[in-house]
């Protein structure tokens, strides 16, 4: 791994004198950032994924000046539309660039901003190199008044050929702010300054003198990562359940009878879930269950009458993002011990 290290760098420091630009790779999937609207005010009626990444590029000649770019365009879909498949690809794919191109720098990923959070952590947790991996979208379409997505993907392109944003594993850069994968998450419908980490904030700003970054993610991610989807074609299913006043178990009866293998209950307050939720669960048998929690920011921890019926709590993971962490873990282990300790971990 040091050797590695420090070949990377090696190469990154000699075409740093030979007068070389850093190489970034553009990975195009699609979303606002991609759209256009019929007018300039069309700011929340319009068309996305109609542009490619290519031209995304081309419209921001300033980024020539900080990389050389290479454009892929892997789909162009908005996020609700992004799926496991896609995961799969953009995983395998980057580390293809990075173990075939040691000489690049980083990779920006293009995305809708709706999943660009589950997209992110996915990547975070099987990515396995330590250059960065930065998704950037927008709020508004490109042809809109004000529109967001130049200036985003500006800043993505210096992010990603930063030599200071390695090891930071997998980040989402939006409206100035560097956030991690695993904490960020999309808080506004219309707002460009949607994106939060809401337990522990941003890492630090993209500024038009420099990146500053002022922590870093410390669970594991990236290159301290266990998992592999390199020789996979499809994910353990797994499924979210939303708790309410008076909810039905019908949901639960329902996901267990189509043998999903996990589910994870997004709970009230600290996890919690009605005496008929908890019930229905402890009836099924199979899917492995994690307590999440639909409150928006917090900690979900271990409790005597959830874990007695083996339920795993996913610490402050929210529900889409536990989601993720179940299907890669079941890639792994059924064992309900090894699972919980992937959540403590991760």
């Amino acid at each position: 791994m040091f050797i590695r290290w420090f070949g990377v760098l090696l190469i990154g420091f000699v075409a740093q004198c030979a007068g070389q630009k850093p190489v970034v790779w553009v990975l195009s999937t699609g979303g606002t950032i991609a759209g256009q609207g019929a007018t300039s005010t069309s700011l929340t009626q319009y068309k996305g994924s109609v542009v490619s990444g290519a031209e995304l590029v081309k419209a921001v000649p300033e980024i020539a000046q900080i990389a050389e770019v290479r454009v892929e365009q892997i789909a162009n879909v908005g996020s609700p539309n992004i799926t496991l498949a896609h995961w799969l690809t953009l995983a395998n794919r980057i580390n293809r660039i990075f173990s075939e191109d040691p000489g690049t720098a980083g990779v920006v990923i293009t995305h809708g901003t709706n999943t660009m959070e589950e997209t992110a952590y996915f990547l975070s947790l099987t990515v396995k190199h330590d250059r960065p991996v930065v998704l950037v979208g927008s709020m508004r379409p490109g042809n809109a008044i004000s529109a967001d997505g130049p200036l985003n993907l500006l800043n993505a392109v210096r992010m990603a050929a930063a030599a200071e944003a390695r090891g930071k594993g997998v980040m989402v850069v939006l409206n100035d702010e560097i956030h991690a994968a695993r904490e960020v998450t999309k808080t506004n419908t219309l707002r460009v300054e949607t994106f939060r980490s809401p337990d522990f904030g941003y890492l630090g700003y993209v500024d038009g003198d420099k990146i500053s970054f002022y922590r870093a993610p410390v669970r594991r991610h990236t290159t301290r990562s266990e998992f592999d989807v390199s020789g996979l074609k499809e994910l353990p299913a797994v499924e979210i359940v939303y708790s309410y006043v008076q909810a039905s178990p019908v949901m639960i009866q329902a996901l267990a009878a189509s043998g999903v293998k996990g589910i994870v209950v997004a709970g009230t307050g600290a996890g919690l879930m009605t005496n008929v939720e908890r019930d229905a669960l402890a009836k099924i048998r199979g899917p492995v269950i994690v307590r999440s929690n639909h409150t928006g920011s917090g900690r979900v921890s271990a409790r005597d009458e959830y874990d007695a019926l083996g339920m795993i709590p996913a610490d402050n993971l929210n529900p889409q993002k536990a989601r993720i962490l179940l299907m890669l873990a079941l890639t792994k282990t059924t064992d309900l011990k090894e699972i919980r300790r992937i959540f403590e971990e991760y």
